[in-house]
């Protein structure tokens, strides 16, 4: 259980069929006819073209812009990107098809996605194979992210207990990268969680040989502390932070957005649909199967839940409003709050895919966000975001050097 929750907890599969783990789902109107409109979707690019047309005629964005670009420091992405997390297998155990995932991988780019998000620990190892050869005919037009970090045996990708930073491991934690990426250099590499055994100065360093051998171009961290941001920061200069972030969760707005305003940080949201429940697909009689990480969250739980749902009301107001799915209007206030924020939704689904890049579309008066915001943050969400024995592993502090 521990090893799952780890796992699905970086950047998790935003919109499973509901259907296949709960025993009610909510009636989400709009983004149910997004996808009726859109047919039957073939395994092939085309179906984004009939998906966007479709769209264009309900109302919903679904086609993004190519030239839309956002910088993560000095790195060029696209505004939104995707998470490929679950490609290899969903947190209920699903197995889907590979080679829809490819298909999934290869329209993203067609559409102007540029931003792939992976780990290592995805898989392990697998979706990192999947999104190597899904990329491998474009790959010099794409920038792609993966991470380190957790203890995953190098050959066998067998779970370890604990986490590994050690400079060693993760020198070879990157060759094992780049074969099964398919390619000669990492755009973004991230610690995927402090090691509170190895000072992040060490960690560096290593990044920083790395780079000089032109395996790696940037780096980030993801969940850490503060302190160890800043002093990562110092050592070798980080592009990105990603840690969670959406309406269902604003804590990153508290320090870390601040920080990394301050020292010119690209911020990277994962989970920002909510574990799905921003897509409007939850109601206050839904409840989770065995095996679906919601099921222990206790911002799901039925009490909390029926208060939750006071963001999804306003959500659906909002997304009327503009044109919009809720999922859509989710991201586009996301990268309203910063220019330089860009949310990875994770699907193994192709019509999810592209209404999520509808989201690029969406856009907001200084009014209307400033209205937007205020009603978002008059909602207190109940419940914790994280289980106990996985929020330990977030907001952790390197150790000092000796």
């Amino acid at each position: 259980m521990i090893a799952l929750l780890k796992s699905f907890y970086s950047n998790p599969d935003e919109r499973l069929d509901m259907s296949t783990h709960t025993t009610k789902h909510a009636s989400a109107p709009g983004r149910r006819n997004f996808l009726l409109a859109a047919g039957s979707l073939a395994a092939a690019p085309l179906a984004g073209d009939a998906l966007a047309q479709a769209g264009a005629s309900s109302g919903a964005p679904a086609r993004a812009a190519a030239g839309m670009r956002r910088k993560l420091g000095t790195l060029e992405v696209s505004s939104i990107g995707l998470g490929v997390q679950n490609m290899s297998r969903t947190y209920q155990t699903t197995v889907p098809s590979r080679p829809e995932m490819l298909n999934i991988i290869r329209a993203a780019h067609e559409r102007g996605l540029t931003f792939y998000d992976a780990a290592e620990a995805y898989g392990p190892h697998e979706v990192e194979r999947i999104l190597g050869e899904g990329v491998a005919p474009f790959r010099n037009e794409i920038v792609i992210a993966t991470k380190f970090g957790w203890n995953i045996d190098l050959e066998t990708g067998k779970r370890l207990p604990g986490l590994n930073s050690r400079p060693a491991h993760i020198r070879q934690a990157v060759e094992g990268m780049l074969k099964r990426l398919r390619t000669d250099r990492i755009d973004l590499l991230y610690q995927h969680r402090v090691d509170p055994q190895v000072p992040i100065e060490d960690v560096a360093g290593a990044v920083q040989d790395l780079m000089k051998q032109g395996k790696v171009l940037h780096w980030g961290l993801s969940e850490m502390g503060l302190q160890t941001l800043r002093r990562a920061h110092a050592a070798l200069p980080v592009s990105a932070v990603q840690s969670e972030y959406s309406m269902l969760w604003r804590g990153p707005e508290q320090n870390v957005i601040p920080t990394c305003r301050e020292l010119g940080i690209g911020f990277v949201p994962w989970s920002p649909l909510g574990v799905g429940f921003l897509t409007g697909a939850i109601d206050a009689n839904t409840r989770f199967a065995e095996g679906d990480i919601r099921r222990i969250e206790s911002r799901f739980a039925p009490s909390n839940l029926s208060h939750n749902l006071a963001l999804l009301d306003l959500l659906g107001h909002w997304a009327q409003r503009k044109g919009a799915t809720p999922a859509q209007l989710a991201l586009a206030w996301l990268m309203a709050q910063q220019p330089w924020i860009v949310p990875i939704p994770g699907t193994t689904q192709m019509a999810h895919m592209v209404e999520n890049l509808g989201a690029d579309a969406v856009r907001f008066t200084s009014a209307e966000l400033a209205e937007l915001d205020r009603a978002v943050r008059e909602i207190q969400v109940r419940g914790a975001r994280l289980p106990d024995a996985v929020q330990v592993y977030s907001d952790v502090e390197a150790p000092a050097r000796s």
